[in-house]
Parts: C-alpha cells; sequence; structure tokens
C-alpha cells in the first residue's frame, strides 16, 4: 500500500492491470459482502423490534425494493461510472462550477456518516458477540464501549501497516459466516416445520392487531423506513468496480467486460441477501420469544448467534460467534477502505483538503478518531446507532435514485426516466421518514458537513497560491511563435491582457499604455498573453494555449482554473523551454482588496499581478531562475 494515492485507496484501474490486482467478480463481491452480508447480524434484531410480528411481511418489502428498486438502480451506475466514482460523479457530471463542488461536498457528510457508522454499529455488534457469549459473559459484561474501541484501534493498525490481502481475508470470512448462517436457518425452518403452532402463533399475533391483508400491509410499509439498513453495500458495489476482472479487449474507455461483470456481482449479492433476509426474519421472529430482542436481552443485536447456540449448544455457538464477529470486524475495515478511496477521490482534486489527505496512513487516524469519537457519544449501542446508519445509506440511495432519474431524462429515456422517477419517490418517502422518526442520522451528517465545508474552505484559500497546473500543452502555431520569437540571449516578453473586444484597437491601446507605464521600449518584441477560465471551482487542471494573431499583434490565448495560476505556469515552461526566464507586464487593478480576494478565489480572477508574482515566489525559490512580473499605473 502506498503511502500516497490520489485516485483513492483503491487504485487506478491502469495500475491495477498493470499489477494484476484484478480479480474474478465473485471474490471482489466478497469484499463487498462482509460490508452488506453482515448485516444479518443485527438486521433481524432490528427488525423484531420496529415491526414486531409483523418483521417477516416487512422484510419482505425491503426484499422487494432491493430487487426491483436498489439493483436496476445501481446496475444503472455500474454502467455511467465504472471507474469507481459511484453516484457521486453522476450528479457531479449533471452540474457545473460552484453547485457541483457544494453538492458533493454536502453528500460526502452522508458518505461519512454511512461509513463511519458502519464501522462503529459492525464494532459494537461484534463486541455484543463478545459480551454475550457464555464463555465471556462473565469477564466482558459491560465492557462493550471498551470493547469497540479496541476493534476500531485493530483496524486502524491494519490499515497502518498494510491491507494488501484484503480479499483473500474477505473471501474466508464471507464463507465461513454465510455456510455457518444457512446451516441455522435450515435448522430454523426445520425447528418451524415440526411445531406448526409457531407459525399459527405468529399469525394470530399478527390479525390481532392488523386487519388482513390490507392492514398488514400498510403497517409494514409503514415500518420500511425502520429496515432500510439491510440496503446497505451496493453502494460500495460500485466504488470497488476497478478491482473486478473484465475481459481482455476492455479499455479505459469501454470497459464493457468490467461492467458486465460488476452487473453479476451486484445481482448475486441481492439475491443471496434477500434469500437470507427473508429466512432469519422469519425464524427468528416465530422462534425467539419477544423480550429477547429489547435493550438487554439475549437476542438484542444477536439473533442468528441466539438460536445458533440455542439449537446447536455452546460449542456451535461460540463458532457462529466468532465467524460473526469476524465479519462484521471486516466490515468495518470495508467501510473504512471506502472512505479511504472517496476522500482522495475529491476532496484534493477540488483543493478542499491539506495535501496529506491524499496520503492512507494521516486519513486512517483522522477516520478512526472520528470513529472512536461516535462510539462514546453512542454508548456502542447498536440500535441507537442504527437510525444515523439508516440515514447516511439512505442518502446515498436517494441521491443516486435522482442522479439516475435525471441522467435518463436528460437522454429522453422516457420509460426509463419514469421507471426511475417512481423509485426516487420512494427512496425520498424512506429518508424523509427515516430522518423525521431518528433525527440523530441527520445531525450526524450535518456536523459532517460542517466539518467538511470548514476544512474545505480553509484549504482552499491556504492552498490558494500554489502552482497547481499538471501540465502546459501547446499547439503547433503557439510553439511556432514561442520558437521563432526566442533567440536563446534575451527573454521574452509578454504583455498580460484581459480579452475585451479582441480586435486590432483594442490591442494597439494596450500595447500602448503598458509601453508608456513599463518604460517598455519600442524596439523590444512583446507578444500578449491571455486566459480564459475554463471552471473556476476546479482546483487544478491542465492549460492548453494556442496562437491568434489579430493585425500585427500576435497572441498567446491559454485556458485554464485561474488567471494567476495559469500565467505563472506558462511563465514557467516557457522559461524551461528556452533557458532564460520570460517578463511578463501587467497593471494594477482598480477594485477594491476585498472585492479581488473574493473574485480570486470564486472566479479565479482579482488582482492578477501580485497574485502571479506570489505563485512565481513559491514555485520558483531560486530567484535568478524565477520570471519577472512587472506592474505599471
Amino acid at each position: 500500500m502506498e503511502d500516497s494515492d490520489p485516485g483513492g485507496y483503491y487504485e487506478g484501474e491502469r495500475e491495477a492491470l498493470e499489477k494484476d490486482h484484478v480479480q474474478p467478480w465473485w471474490r471482489v463481491m466478497c469484499l463487498t459482502g462482509v460490508d452488506y452480508f453482515s448485516t444479518l447480524g443485527y438486521q433481524p434484531g432490528i427488525a423484531a423490534l420496529a415491526a414486531g410480528a409483523l418483521a417477516p411481511v416487512a422484510t419482505l418489502v425491503l426484499v422487494l425494493v432491493t430487487l426491483f428498486a436498489a439493483l436496476p438502480m445501481y446496475r444503472r451506475v455500474a454502467v455511467e461510472s465504472p471507474h469507481g466514482d459511484g453516484s457521486l460523479s453522476m450528479l457531479q457530471r449533471l452540474l457545473s462550477y460552484w453547485p457541483s463542488k457544494l453538492l458533493v461536498l454536502s453528500l460526502l457528510g452522508f458518505v461519512a456518516t454511512g461509513f463511519i457508522v458502519t464501522i462503529t454499529l459492525s464494532g459494537a455488534d461484534a463486541a455484543a458477540h463478545l459480551t454475550e457469549n457464555p464463555f465471556l459473559r462473565d469477564a466482558l459484561h459491560g465492557k462493550e464501549v471498551l470493547i469497540t474501541l479496541g476493534l476500531i484501534a485493530l483496524l486502524a493498525g491494519v490499515f497502518l501497516k498494510g491491507f494488501s490481502e484484503a480479499i483473500g481475508v474477505a473471501v474466508v470470512l464471507v464463507v465461513a459466516y454465510l455456510g455457518l448462517s444457512a446451516v441455522v436457518l435450515v435448522r430454523g425452518v426445520y425447528e418451524v416445520y415440526t411445531h406448526p403452532t409457531v407459525v399459527g402463533d405468529w399469525t394470530d399475533h399478527m390479525t390481532a392487531t392488523h386487519s388482513m391483508p390490507f392492514g398488514i400491509i400498510a403497517a409494514s410499509l409503514l415500518v420500511f423506513p425502520a429496515l432500510a439498513l439491510g440496503l446497505s453495500g451496493f453502494e460500495t458495489g460500485v466504488v470497488v468496480m476497478p478491482l473486478v476482472k473484465g475481459d481482455p479487449t476492455d479499455t479505459a474507455e469501454d470497459p464493457a467486460g468490467r461492467i458486465r461483470n460488476a452487473k453479476k456481482l451486484l445481482t448475486t449479492a441481492a439475491l443471496i441477501m434477500s434469500v437470507l433476509l427473508v429466512g432469519s426474519s422469519l425464524v427468528t421472529t416465530m422462534l425467539i420469544p419477544s423480550e429477547a430482542f429489547q435493550t438487554g436481552g439475549e437476542a438484542n443485536g444477536r439473533a442468528l448467534a441466539y438460536l445458533a447456540h440455542q439449537m446447536f449448544g455452546d460449542g456451535f455457538g461460540t463458532a457462529y460467534d466468532a465467524a460473526t464477529i469476524g465479519i462484521l470486524w471486516f466490515a468495518g475495515a470495508s467501510a473504512m477502505a471506502g472512505l479511504l478511496n472517496i476522500v482522495p477521490r475529491y476532496l484534493p482534486r477540488y483543493g478542499m483538503a491539506p495535501d496529506w489527505a491524499s496520503s492512507t496512513r494521516p486519513l486512517v487516524l483522522v477516520l478512526a478518531f472520528i470513529a472512536a469519537v461516535v462510539t462514546i457519544l453512542f454508548k456502542a449501542d447498536v440500535d441507537e446507532q442504527a437510525g444515523a446508519y439508516a440515514t447516511g445509506v439512505l442518502a446515498l440511495m436517494t441521491s443516486a435514485a435522482i442522479a439516475v432519474f435525471l441522467t435518463e431524462l436528460r437522454r429522453r429515456h422516457r420509460g426509463a426516466a419514469a421507471f426511475f422517477a417512481v423509485v426516487s419517490a420512494i427512496f425520498v418517502y424512506t429518508f424523509v421518514v427515516t430522518v423525521v422518526k431518528r433525527p440523530e442520522g441527520l445531525i450526524i451528517a450535518l456536523l459532517f458537513i460542517a466539518m467538511i465545508l470548514a476544512v474545505s474552505v480553509a484549504s482552499r484559500i491556504s492552498r490558494s497560491t500554489e502552482l497547481r497546473v499538471r501540465e502546459v500543452e501547446y499547439d503547433d502555431g503557439a510553439s511556432a511563435l514561442i520558437e521563432r520569437t526566442s533567440d536563446g540571449r534575451n527573454p521574452l516578453r509578454f504583455i498580460a491582457n484581459k480579452l475585451n473586444a479582441g480586435d486590432d484597437a483594442e490591442y494597439d491601446g494596450k500595447d500602448l499604455e503598458v509601453r508608456v507605464d513599463n518604460h517598455l521600449k519600442g524596439w523590444q518584441k512583446a507578444l500578449f498573453i491571455e486566459v480564459e477560465i475554463t471552471d473556476a471551482s476546479d482546483f487544478d487542471s491542465p492549460v492548453t494555449v494556442r496562437a491568434v494573431r489579430v493585425g500585427r499583434h500576435e497572441i498567446l490565448r491559454a485556458t485554464g482554473t485561474s488567471v494567476p495560476n495559469v500565467l505563472a505556469a506558462v511563465l514557467l515552461d516557457i522559461r524551461d523551454r528556452t533557458g532564460i526566464p520570460p517578463h511578463a507586464y501587467f497593471e494594477w487593478s482598480e477594485r477594491a482588496p476585498g472585492a479581488n480576494v473574493l473574485r480570486f478565489l470564486l472566479a479565479g480572477e482579482g488582482d492578477v499581478p501580485p497574485l502571479t508574482h506570489e505563485i512565481l515566489r513559491r514555485a520558483e525559490p531560486d530567484e535568478p531562475r524565477r520570471p519577472r512580473v512587472h506592474v505599471g499605473g
């Protein structure tokens, strides 16, 4: 694992292909499955608390939403974003400039909520399995917070050391956990079959409080938002797409094989989880007394483990506890890896995070500290964190649904747009209901958003005078103009101009004004240099330069995200091409200093001369090699 990887924790597809890090889709499914499948550890108990006897019917509603809403939606996301950017990149493409950046920054707050609470919730549930194990109960009971903090610290330690064998470990954990869960579910179904009164008691309990069938269905729909955390795992599935092995003919522009295999990954995971969710809800609701699900009850947060001990004894139950603890702990690893992928992919690229945010180890420490704080605040309580977890998951899925709907609408696919409009409405409703009933998730997300925005603004300001240009590209005319004008002895001279009319009169007037103000001699040839702003909200981008001629005046026109940065980059590049630092001539701005600062930060303009000089000073500390800036007027 590298210390610095601006493309995110998961290496980009080119590096992955070169290093043979891609894996068959079913193995990558296990990496995402440690998050998705591990929800079986606590989902049946949460469903029983939220819906009581209606839990199996409400879980069936969840499965229908999974298969006929979330799955088609994320299969579409896989097509639109096959390089690991997830649904955020789709929304970013639908907007531009600062609105797109602010939207992504806000959604990152919900991403952080979902992934951080995945770490803390999974750790807390793993601690519950430890403390309720009959062999460990006396020694560990009441130490859930300390155990959860220890698991988080262990998780951070693994990432600080390296995480190269993640998929191999995930395969072992998923196979063991699903295999043992299948044994418990089959035995549970057998117990239900051999004790038919259990089914009768369950149906009597439902019909005693709800009319058949419409009352039961309506009540199940109403409690569906409380079960929505069972939808987690889809976003991780598209984030890890660069790890999915495609076809030999795949290219970065058309990774058709990878997309097809990612769809297999998403579909297979959803089908497996749907069967397990329905089965686990049925057997736990029918076989476990309702009081055992309550806070402090033996089945709280560990319904299937409770049945494993009851039906097979403490030996098998302990083996099941161990498998559950392993996959829950590794679910935190999956969430940590997701954050290490998403944060460097967006914030540093926007200039809205310090340089260290692109490095794995410092970011791991920050994320682990935040997870520890959340654990202490929630006292490692699984039920208390369920609302926050659902809020983060649903915010991501709602934004993905809206992104897919708007994409289909823009492409005039009316049938698909109508379908995803309905899907969007389902997720918007579920998100709103979840926030109203459990506002703590929204509060946490808003705190994350506030922190992200504060760090982003501070970082953008502090890094504003960095030379943030990746490369300078010239067209043939610009290269020829520089070569023709340079004599190898004297510096090239440039008059900085803000393009207005672009006619001969504009350049005649500017040339005369600059020569008078800066005592530039008539025999000293000077080229004009201009900058066209592309998207000032981007932090860095390649600079392209083309040559233009207007009357007798020769002009270099560059494009980029910020006038001072582009000018500094071009001047330094010309210094390297000619071997002589060029000279640039400016005029002072007539605007107030405060207005110039805002214009520079938001629009990439402002008081250009001092900003250009400062960028050059920071980029080239050796003064004799630094391009010269002259200001007149």
